[in-house]
């Protein structure tokens, strides 16, 4: 933790004030329009209070979160920062170690389940939802239900995860409309590809868990973790590895889904007649519309044929034409492809922003960078989810990262301004939760984990017991929370931000020596609306000109015979003057401003 005066003048630099400081006096315009701003959220972790944190420890052990625990208050509190949709990772049955035999729901073997929780990602039954998150596990649906009608009476949309590439090895749905059939009931077995299959196999194979998950010591070993588990024949595991003994890093606990593609044939397709997978996967989709789900987050949407995702949506989107569909895609040659021809509403922005500005903060790339990731997306503006943190990534805090969550100020500012695109926020980002500990499956890696029962420290100073006040949360926490809801909230409403045109300034300036490397300036602008953002990714303090370019001064129609001054509306109430267009400002370590340009 850094000292307290640092702490203050970073404070002020931020524009994270206390309530008792003033607001500026040029209040950000709120435009009708507004963009998304997505909030995601472990359900299992997300309400549970217990701090125990033993290492691969049972529920019983560690606690888990339940649907009925996100409470009016907590989704009020979510609402506070600025955001539009929660998504809930996790909601889907998936394979748990936690024994719920007693309900009818067969217990899963222990080789091929990663952790205790189990990964959210493998999928047990489509149509039903994960035990471990209901109070009554006989009535487990029905909370759903009711979490789904809570947020959206508090002005909320549901976003869930839908997983189309693969399924858990222990795969059945006894949750199932009548007459529905089950993924593979049907497959004929004995051949290695069949376009009517739901699986590939391997025939004349026996599946063998990898060796060294099996060997791996738990404090309290797990019964069927013996490396007994039958699967004749073996199928190929969900990161398309076609090999009876995949290792401990592929994803052995899944089985890939066919879709028609012959992997091994030099993916030749068969799309005609539809393939039965197809089918299936559409029919679930619709039934969670028909549920009220309000959109999709699709995992590993890229490994899954762009011809299903065209022939899917449109059907969905005929039970709910507002419903969205998220792309877990990570090929920028591809984009377009699954917004133009897969029919998708968005797409992860991973490995071009989050990557350039992850480097950034830890002073390794070039702000430059960005107006050439900008110019790659053009046409893409509206259509990329942005983001610094997911269930995926390491947790800014942690020493993997950032190590301090202050360090991400420049970087979330850009990322939420850029275009207009949604942004989105993993839970706990916004109160600096560092992800520490070797929770189980997970190990020490910076990342809050997806396989096992854990309490998450930071962000239960916010739950406080249940209030979801932040009542325990450090005068710092609740000023980084401040800052996340004054950028987000700004963000989503601002018209500039939110419909206006993107700016870079940061090249130009550069090659006339007026920024430093790690320095960046764009300008939006919207009607009366014309922004100009700077932001310093340095440990340093910085001081720099910033020269308006010809085409920004036609774009906010400004005149050679008006002196302009901007007004940061973070909060800092910073003023700068502009002569003959060029400003100088003097920026503190890792900070941002967003002035609002006025005569």
């Amino acid at each position: 933790m850094r000292t307290k005066i640092t702490f203050l003048l970073l404070s002020f630099a931020l524009g994270c004030s206390s309530p008792k400081e003033k607001i500026p006096d040029v209040p950000p315009m709120q435009s009708k329009a507004k963009k998304a701003v997505i909030y995601q959220t472990m359900v299992r972790l997300f309400g549970n209070q217990k701090t125990t944190n033993k290492p691969y420890g049972t529920l019983e052990e560690n606690g888990v979160g339940k649907f009925n625990d996100i409470t009016d208050a907590a989704l009020k509190g979510i609402k506070e920062l600025g955001v539009s949709h929660v998504w809930y990772t996790g909601v889907l049955e998936h394979a748990v170690l936690t024994d719920y035999t007693k309900f009818g729901i067969p217990l899963d073997d222990a080789d091929i389940v990663k952790g205790r929780a189990g990964s959210p990602y493998a999928i047990k039954d489509y149509y039903d939802v994960n035990p471990d998150l209901a109070v009554d596990v006989t009535k487990r649906v029905d909370e759903f239900s009711q979490l789904i009608e809570r947020t959206h009476a508090n002005d909320l949309k549901v976003i869930i995860d839908f997983v189309p590439n693969h399924v858990a090895r222990g795969y059945h749905s006894d949750a199932k409309p009548a007459g529905v059939k089950d993924l593979g009931e049907t497959d004929d077995k004995t051949v290695a590809f069949k376009a009517s299959n739901n699986f590939y196999y391997l025939p004349g194979q026996m599946f063998q868990p990898p060796k060294d998950y099996v060997a791996l010591g738990w404090n309290n070993k797990f019964p069927t973790k013996d490396g007994k588990f039958i699967e004749v024949p073996a199928k190929a595991s969900g990161n398309d590895q076609f090999t009876a003994t995949p290792n401990i890093n592929d994803w052995f606990e899944t089985v890939k889904l066919n879709y028609g593609v012959d992997y091994q044939n030099g993916r030749k397709k068969f799309f005609e007649p539809t393939p039965d997978t197809w089918v299936k996967m559409k029919d679930i989709l619709v039934h969670w519309a028909n549920k009220k789900v309000d959109g999709f987050r699709c995992d590993m949407a890229e490994m899954v044929p762009v011809e299903f995702w065209a022939w899917a949506i449109p059907q969905v989107k005929e039970v709910n034409p507002d419903i969205i569909f998220i792309a877990e895609i990570y090929n920028p040659t591809q984009y377009k492809e699954y917004i133009e021809k897969g029919k998708f509403d968005f797409l992860y922005d991973k490995v071009q922003l989050y990557d350039a500005l992850r480097l950034m903060v830890n002073q390794k790339n070039k702000t430059t960078e960005i107006a050439t990731i900008q110019e790659s997306l053009k046409g893409l503006g509206g259509n990329l989810i942005h983001f610094l943190e997911n269930h995926d990534e390491q947790r800014i805090a942690s020493p993997f990262f950032a190590g301090d969550p202050w360090k991400i100020v420049p970087a979330m500012v850009v990322s939420a301004t850029i275009d207009q695109s949604p942004s989105m926020i993993y839970f706990g980002q916004e109160v600096g939760e560092p992800g520490a500990g070797a929770e189980g499956f997970s190990g020490e890696d910076g990342r809050t984990t997806i396989y096992d029962y854990w309490g998450v420290p930071a962000f239960q100073k916010w739950v406080n017991g249940g209030k979801f006040d932040g009542g325990a949360l450090s005068d710092e926490q609740k000023q980084l929370r401040q800052f996340y809801s004054d950028i987000l909230l700004f963000a989503s409403t601002n018209p500039a931000i939110v419909s206006g045109d993107y700016y870079d300034l940061t090249k130009a300036n550069a090659e006339k020596n007026n920024l430093t490397p790690l320095v960046h300036a764009f300008a939006r602008t919207q009607g009366e609306e014309n922004l100009v953002i700077v932001t310093n990714f340095n440990s340093k303090p910085e001081k720099v000109k910033v020269q308006l370019s010809e085409e920004v001064i036609k774009a906010m129609k400004l005149d050679t015979q008006t002196k302009y001054i901007g007004r940061d509306l973070l909060r800092s109430g910073m003023d700068i003057g502009f002569d003959n267009f060029v400003t100088e400002i003097e920026l503190p370590s890792y900070s941002a401003f967003i002035f609002k340009i006025k005569s």
